[in-house]
């Protein structure tokens, strides 16, 4: 834990993802809105790099999507609290930066982006993420992940996904983190997770009642704003919600929204006025792009400029289940106990990976494949609990009577089975 505040890097650059061909001759793409100083090779690049961009908020600034007039504030003072649980996650290296907030005592929520990337891009190093809170007129605090101090961090995180697609089929419904910090510095200060189902959002969104909370990178001097009223909505001009729905895998879970975001908002809650106060409805990723593009005999010869059709969020829905299996995970910290799970997954047949002790998305993908075989819902997740269960299988493999050998023939004729088949008795 740290309560001095460090400086955050000093340039930018807004990453979107290129698309690829769509049908009807409209193209279609996710933008992810994290803030980092490092360039992304092409074509995930899209913006300016500013190596001398200011903290003051005085250098060139490039809004991710704002629609119509910006409706950014500073956090009211009646919206004060919420600073005591809405923080930034920062990676030192990289100097990439998030949005995430508290959803237990040592677990925080973020865009799973912020942490993995997009297909195709090297992840982020774990063992330097940094969850910080900086609350009005209080100390600033700071954690690590959680098994940071013996290169176990990446147990510790559970995401919808791994490699993050931002072509058709885009992933945004997977597009979430989970995270357990090394010291409880969310302890009292965890934001509910609503019941709302996601196609709930466009009531509550008439009625006014959703707000987003988030830190932009042009927006003041790493201060959290507040954007309301957030309107959701299905259809937008010129997009259906018949054709966008076929662009996203799950689309269901997929939330599309006006909240005005900037560099560093991927990962911000979408909220409402609970009975109890604010409650988590979503957690902002991106934003939704399309282009049209002119053909000529099946071939794209130009493509428009893309436009900001709305931003996305995943809706609360997809992560909770995950979330309540994770408060609850005894996650294994022994390397010895990492070998036995990847030895015990690959004699189920889920891993074929070196059994080195090491967390990795192969060991990730062959708990989630073996949760599937299971019929239970997908963590990928190695905890005590999913270690035993293995070994009781293995044991019980051991143990197994081996099936007696079985002797083919025909009764009442010479015909033979291969060369163990006997002449029937007279």
């Amino acid at each position: 834990m740290s309560e001095t505040p460090r400086p955050f890097p000093r340039s930018i650059a807004v990453r979107r993802g290129l698309p690829r061909p769509a049908a009807g001759g409209v193209l279609a793409a996710l933008g992810v809105a994290l803030w980092a100083a490092a360039a992304v090779p092409a074509p995930l690049v899209s913006g300016p790099v500013d190596p001398d961009f200011g903290q003051d908020g005085t250098g060139p600034v490039q809004q991710v999507a704002v629609f119509g007039t910006d409706d950014r504030a500073p956090l009211p003072g009646e919206r004060a609290l919420l600073g005591r649980s809405i923080g930034l996650l920062y990676e030192g290296k990289t100097h990439s930066v998030c949005t995430a907030f508290c959803v237990g005592d040592d677990m925080i929520a973020s865009a799973g982006h912020c942490l993995f990337r997009t297909e195709g891009e090297r992840p982020l190093r774990l063992k330097g993420v940094e969850f910080r809170l900086e609350p009005r007129g209080e100390r600033a605090m700071s954690a690590r992940i959680a098994g940071s101090e013996h290169n176990g961090e990446a147990q510790h995180v559970a995401a919808g996904s791994l490699t993050l697609r931002v072509r058709p089929p885009i992933d945004a419904a997977q597009d979430w983190a989970l995270i357990r910090l090394a010291t409880p510095i969310c302890k009292g200060r965890a934001l509910p997770i609503s019941r709302a189902p996601a196609d709930a959002l466009t009531v509550l969104s008439a009625a006014k009642r959703i707000y987003q909370v988030s830190y932009h990178r042009d927006f003041g001097t790493w201060e959290l704003a507040y954007g309301a009223p957030c309107t959701v909505r299905r259809s937008f001009a010129g997009a259906d919600w018949t054709a966008i729905s076929k662009d996203f895998a799950d689309a269901g879970h997929v939330v599309l929204h006006t909240c005005d975001t900037g560099g560093a908002s991927s990962g911000s809650p979408l909220l409402i006025d609970g009975a109890e106060g604010p409650e988590v409805v979503g957690i902002n990723v991106g934003t939704y792009l399309q282009s049209k593009v002119l053909t000529q005999h099946g071939e794209v010869v130009h493509r428009y400029k893309s436009e900001a059709v709305a931003n996305t969020a995943v809706s609360a829905g997809a992560f909770r289940p995950t979330l309540e299996a994770l408060a609850h995970a005894d996650i294994l910290a022994r390397r010895a106990d990492i070998v036995a799970l990847q030895h015990l997954l690959g004699a189920e047949g889920f891993y074929g990976g070196t059994a080195d002790g090491i967390y990795g998305p192969l060991l990730n993908a062959a708990v989630r494949a073996f949760e599937r075989s299971e019929g239970r819902r997908e963590t990928g997740l190695a905890t005590g609990v999913l270690l035993k269960r293995l070994a009781q299988r293995d044991a019980a493999r051991r143990v197994a009577p081996k099936p007696p050998a079985i002797e083919t023939g025909s009764v009442g004729s010479h015909t033979l089975s291969r060369d163990k088949a006997k002449l029937p008795q007279q």
